[in-house]
Parts: C-alpha cells; sequence; structure tokens
C-alpha cells in the first residue's frame, strides 16, 4: 500500500446509502475531525468478510468506542445497496458505518487494490485496518492475502493498536 503513518488521507468520492437513496460525498465530509476506525475488505457476502471480519467489529463496536474512537467505518468496493443490506443483516446498526467506493477512486489512492478476476470478483480492496485522526493516519495494519483477518480483525484493534 502507498498510504503509511502520519499520511493524510486521500478525499475521495464515496458512497453511502441515506434514507434509502445513495448519497456522494467526499471522504473526509463523512469521517469527521476526530479519531476514527476505517476497515477496508474485498466485499460484502464474501467468506472472510462476512464469517470473521465484519461481525468481529459488530462485536466489539462498545469496546473500541470505549478507548476513544468515536466511528467506525467499514468500506468496500460495493454499490450502496449492497453494503447497507449486508449491514442490516450483520446488525451493525449505529455501530458501523457502511462505506462504498464502487469506482476504486479511494482503493487506488491509497494502493490497496487487488485482481480477483481468477474469482470473477473484478479489482478489489485488499484487507486494511486504519485508525485515523483527524484525517491523519496513526496506524495501519495490511493483510498480505485477502482471505487473512488477523492484523486487520477488531480484537488486533483492540489488543495492540489502540
Amino acid at each position: 500500500m502507498k498510504i503509511k503513518i502520519k499520511d493524510q488521507i486521500p478525499n475521495t468520492e464515496i458512497f453511502q446509502l441515506v434514507d434509502g437513496e445513495p448519497q456522494k460525498k467526499k471522504l473526509k465530509e463523512v469521517i469527521g475531525d476526530g479519531k476514527i476506525v476505517l476497515f477496508g475488505l474485498p466485499g460484502a457476502f464474501t467468506s472472510t468478510c462476512s464469517k470473521l471480519h465484519l461481525p468481529g467489529f459488530v462485536a466489539n463496536a462498545d469496546k473500541i468506542k470505549a478507548k476513544g474512537i468515536e466511528n467506525i467505518f467499514c468500506l468496500s468496493v460495493n454499490d450502496p445497496y449492497v453494503m447497507n443490506a449486508w449491514g442490516e443483516i450483520n446488525n451493525t446498526e449505529n455501530k458501523i458505518k457502511m462505506l462504498c467506493d464502487p469506482y476504486l477512486l479511494f482503493t487506488k489512492a491509497i494502493g490497496a487494490e487487488v485482481d480477483r478476476n481468477a474469482k470473477g470478483m473484478g479489482i478489489r480492496s485488499n484487507r486494511y485496518l486504519m485508525v485515523i485522526e483527524n484525517s491523519t493516519v496513526v496506524n495501519i495494519h495490511v493483510e498480505k492475502e485477502t482471505k487473512e483477518c488477523s492484523l486487520t480483525s477488531a480484537e488486533n484493534l483492540l489488543n495492540n493498536l489502540l
């Protein structure tokens, strides 16, 4: 990945489903100026993402926020409707905000794109975890393989990064 600790996050456009309608916004407008967690993953409804990554953040959201994190954001290369449905199925409610990068603007800007054409998925995002404060990366972890989820898990965040 190109982005590293002390870098400013790119202020690319992302999408979010708001009141049933896709909304295009600048990332910094959505995440604000506080201390947040942003985790990226290859795709909604994929095996590791659905069995481990997102559920871990849902289960640990209150513990993470108790350590001074204002918001938790999940970002994937999917459309807003898919991310919203995935969030509903996983009971993200007010725990995790689901963001979309359908055109890979943010994903490519940070150097997280991975080719999953052989699996019928196209270009996707690598699995990563960032702690961001005032738009600056203060901690980051990236998995070597998208099927892995140890460095970028909520549990690792709680044990080692906060």
